[in-house]
C-alpha cells in the first residue's frame, strides 16, 4: 500500500538521492511532494516519468503527508519536523538537530530496527560516518562484546554538500591549471589535501564530528559504556568514506571468525584479498549500498587474540545519509 511521501531538502545531493533510491527500490506511494528553501521552489524535477514542481517548504506543507524525509539541515528541521509530526507525518530527519533527544529513536536498521516502532513522530538518521562504522561492526559486538573502538575516518567532500563536492573538481582543475584554488564552500583547500574535519572543535579538543561518532554509536547499540575515541578528517575524495577501525573486544577473536560473520552480515560485502592486496576503495563503495570490509587483521598489539582492525568503505550520500533513511521509512510500511 502507497503513503503520501514528502522530501524537504530535495535540491539538495541528499535530497535527489532520495529520489534515486526511491525509484531504484520501488518505493510504494501514492503522491509525491517535493519541498525545498523559497530559492528552489518553482524548479521543474523529473521523477518515474512525471514532472514535478518543487514547494516552498513552510509549516503548511504537511497535511496528508504520512512520511517526510528530512534532508534540509537542522535549523529547518527543528523548525519544520514539529509541524509535520503535528500534521500526521513521521518525519525521518537527516540532520544531528534530533539524534540524541532521548524520546528520540536513533537507527541504522541494520542494527536496532526495533527502536522504529518507539517513535513520537520523529526518528533520526545517524551520522554518515557512525552509520558506515556500525554496519560491519554491530554483527561482530552481538557475537563478542567489543570493549574499546579507535576510529579514523577518511570522509569525502559529499559529506559537507554538493557545493564542496563542486569546489574539489573546481580546485583539482585551478590547481592543475597554475591557478590559486577557490575556497568558499570548503573550510581549506581540499585538492591533493588533507585536514582536520570542518566540524568545530569541542572543548575537550574532539571535533564535532568525532563526538557524534562517539555519542551515537553509544546509543544506537544500547551501549553507554563502550570507550571510543575517534579521529576524523576530510580527504580528497568525491563521494564515499573509509574509516579505519581498531577494536577491543572481551574476548579472543581470530580474523577468520570475522571474514565468517561479516560474510553473511546484512550491508556488508568482505573484499579482503591479501594474495593481490586488494581491499576497498572509495571508487569501490561509490554509488553502491553496501559497507565494504577489507584489511581484516589481529592487532597484534593487544594480549590473548582480542584485537581487530578492519578497514571500510562506504558511499556517504547513499548509505550514510539517503539509503538509511529510506530502508527506515520503508521498516515504517
Amino acid at each position: 500500500m502507497g503513503k503520501n511521501i514528502a522530501i524537504a531538502g530535495v535540491t539538495g545531493a541528499v535530497g535527489q538521492e532520495f529520489l534515486r533510491i526511491l525509484e531504484q527500490r520501488d518505493f510504494p506511494f501514492d503522491s509525491l511532494k517535493m519541498l525545498a528553501s523559497s530559492r528552489s521552489a518553482g524548479k521543474k524535477i523529473m521523477f518515474k516519468g512525471a514532472e514535478y514542481t518543487v514547494e516552498e517548504m513552510t509549516k503548511d506543507s504537511f497535511a496528508g503527508v504520512d512520511i517526510a524525509l528530512f534532508s534540509a539541515g537542522g535549523g529547518r528541521s527543528k523548525e519544520f519536523a514539529p509541524a509535520a509530526v503535528e500534521a500526521g507525518a513521521i518525519v525521518v530527519d537527516n540532520s544531528s538537530a534530533f539524534r540524541m533527544d532521548p524520546e528520540v529513536p536513533l537507527v541504522v536498521p541494520e542494527v536496532n530496527p526495533e527502536a522504529i516502532a518507539e517513535n513520537k513522530g520523529i526518528i533520526a538518521n545517524p551520522n554518515c560516518s557512525t552509520i558506515i562504522a556500525n554496519v560491519p561492526v554491530w554483527p561482530l559486538h552481538k557475537a563478542n562484546p567489543v570493549k574499546r573502538m579507535i576510529i579514523s575516518t577518511y570522509q569525502a567532500a559529499s559529506g559537507a554538500g554538493q557545493a564542496a563536492m563542486d569546489e574539489l573538481a573546481l580546485q583539482a582543475r585551478e590547481i592543475l591549471d597554475g591557478k590559486e584554488p577557490t575556497i568558499s564552500a570548503l573550510g581549506y583547500q581540499l585538492a591533493f589535501n588533507v585536514y582536520n574535519h570542518d566540524s568545530p572543535l569541542c572543548d575537550n579538543g574532539y571535533n564535532e564530528e568525532e563526538m557524534k561518532m562517539v555519542n551515537e554509536t553509544r546509543k544506537i547499540f544500547s551501549c553507554p559504556d563502550i570507550a571510543i575515541t575517534c579521529t576524523c578528517v576530510r580527504v580528497c575524495v568525491f563521494r564515499a568514506h573509509c574509516e579505519s577501525i581498531n577494536l577491543e573486544f572481551e574476548n579472543p577473536i581470530t580474523p577468520e571468525q570475522v571474514r565468517e560473520l561479516l560474510s553473511t552480515a546484512p550491508g556488508v560485502t568482505v573484499m579482503d584479498d591479501r594474495e593481490n592486496n586488494r581491499h576497498p576503495m572509495p571508487i569501490d563503495a561509490s554509488d553502491k549500498d553496501d559497507v565494504y570490509v577489507g584489511r581484516i587483521r589481529q592487532d597484534e598489539s593487544i594480549g590473548d587474540n582480542r584485537g581487530i582492525n578492519l578497514w571500510v568503505a562506504g558511499d556517504q550520500i547513499r548509505k550514510g545519509a539517503a539509503l538509511n533513511a529510506v530502508q527506515i521509512a520503508e521498516k515504517l510500511l
